[in-house]
């Protein structure tokens, strides 16, 4: 089973973006972000495109799989 791990808190952090502010940037609610932070879902490629860009990062940087054995 693999699991989506993601940077993005750290990153928003790093530019001293809310949840709220990232979620207007890209589009979607503040819950969104919110349950991408926590790993309780996974954006489509595209919303992960969009957050990568706001933050100034690739979406390799900024999400990675772990597979678990």
């Amino acid at each position: 089973m693999s699991e989506l791990i993601n940077h993005i808190k750290q990153h928003r952090a790093r530019l001293d973006l809310t949840q709220e502010a990232l979620a207007q940037k890209v589009g979607v609610r503040r819950q969104t972000i919110i349950s991408i932070e926590k790993g309780k879902y996974a954006p489509s490629a595209l919303l992960a495109f969009r957050i990568a860009k706001v933050l100034g990062m690739k979406v390799e940087e900024l999400f990675e799989l772990k597979e678990e054995v």
